[in-house]
């Protein structure tokens, strides 16, 4: 089971929110560092979370066609 903490980017779509993920990532030869972020569809069965909310997620099985991550917690 993986968690991911990042920030609700969106939360126009009914149950579901956008939750963007920022990660740092080395460059193989240049070893320069810079940050990468990834967006991820999240389900909010009770359309709670609003924009700029830090949420945490968690991996679960397929819920549609881009939703495979659930909101555990929240900030």
């Amino acid at each position: 089971m993986r968690l991911k903490k990042g920030i609700v980017t969106s939360c126009k779509m009914n149950k579901t929110i956008v939750v963007s993920v920022d990660s740092h990532i080395s460059h193989p030869k240049y070893k320069k560092r810079f940050k990468v972020t990834t967006k991820f569809y999240a389900h909010d069965e009770e359309n709670k979370f609003k924009e700029w909310d830090v949420v945490t997620i968690k991996e679960t099985r397929p819920l549609s066609k881009l939703k495979r991550w659930l909101v555990v917690d929240w900030e």
